[in-house]
């Protein structure tokens, strides 16, 4: 296989890398990889790193390091996406060495996003270690997890040109909703693994590159507890907990302190390509997944059980 295989790790431009530090550590469990000169790196697993953090105004995604199977495959995959003639250019030692892998090749997706694809992604020098979390992360052949992208008007036969022909992902399925009257949310899931979607765009109205990044834990307590972590600490919330009908994902949504979201979930579904088959589905959420200021106004408006007004 000449495509990518998972997703190794992301890199985000943060103006804050304090608070991703308590983020990602005392909220998410993540583990502190190491604090950089210009920011810092957090494991989710064996892994040095999955999430890698530089200060800048951006507060966005900067890079999606996609890793391949060896370095056969990675040479075979340049040469793929360059005879196409998308431009491909080969990062220095200093690169590999920040980013931790053997070999590094950078190339840019329809909608600008600055791809990194890598292989030897190194393993961490310690065990990974979490003083939150009752269970692990979810990561393995699955890679880091998944995350949606605005595609920002590029239309789909574009992205899905570079995303399916060229590095390899495979369509997992649609979700067409009308959310609100004259308002369609419509999104495409594609995966090169076994976890259902490893990327999954959509033309949402939203000035970043990203709207969220997942990552899956194996132990259901841990997801309550994260979401009780993060009510207590304030942190804002996108979604509550809920499930998704086609990755069948049990979780909650809470924003970064840059802006866009985390989905933090338990029970994704395993794709087996021998036997997938792809559908359309017309809803985004099974339950759940709920404005907080809706159920916050729900809650309010209940009538107390002995009559009285709680709010």
């Amino acid at each position: 296989m000449t495509g990518v295989r998972e997703l190794g790790y992301v890199v985000y431009e943060v103006s804050n890398a304090a608070d991703w530090e308590r983020f990602g550590t005392e909220l998410l469990g993540m583990q502190l990889g190491e604090r950089t000169p210009g920011g810092l790196t957090l494991r989710t697993d064996r892994k040095a790193h999955r999430w890698i953090v530089t200060e800048g105004p951006a507060d966005d995604l900067v890079a999606s390091g996609y890793e391949v199977a060896d370095a056969q495959a990675l040479d075979a995959l340049v040469a793929k996406v360059r005879a196409a003639g998308v431009e491909v250019t080969e990062g220095d030692a200093a690169l590999a060495a920040a980013r931790k892998v053997d070999r590094i090749f950078l190339t840019t997706d329809p909608m600008g996003n600055r791809i990194e694809l890598v292989t030897g992604l190194a393993d961490a020098a310690t065990p990974f270690t979490s003083t939150k979390l009752l269970g692990a992360f979810v990561t393995g052949a699955g890679g880091a997890g998944h995350q949606v992208l605005m595609t920002h008007g590029v239309p789909r036969e574009t992205y899905l040109a570079f995303y399916l022909d060229l590095l390899g992902f495979k369509i997992s399925d649609t979700v067409v909703e009308e959310v609100a009257p004259g308002v369609v949310a419509d999104l495409i899931f594609l995966h090169c693994n076994g976890r259902h979607h490893t990327v999954a765009f959509g033309d949402m109205p939203s000035p970043k590159a990203t709207h969220h990044f997942m990552v899956e834990v194996g132990d259901l307590r841990d997801v309550g507890a994260a979401y009780d972590r993060c009510m207590d600490a304030g942190q804002p919330f996108e979604m509550t907990l809920g499930m998704h009908p086609n990755d069948h994902m049990f979780s909650f949504y809470v924003f970064t302190p840059s802006g866009f979201s985390i989905e933090y979930g338990w029970g994704g579904l395993i794709i087996d390509d021998e036997t997938w088959q792809v559908r359309t589905l017309d809803h985004l959420h099974s339950w759940g997944h709920r404005p907080p200021g809706a159920v916050a106004e729900l809650l309010a408006a209940a009538p107390h059980p002995h009559g009285e007004d709680h709010r």
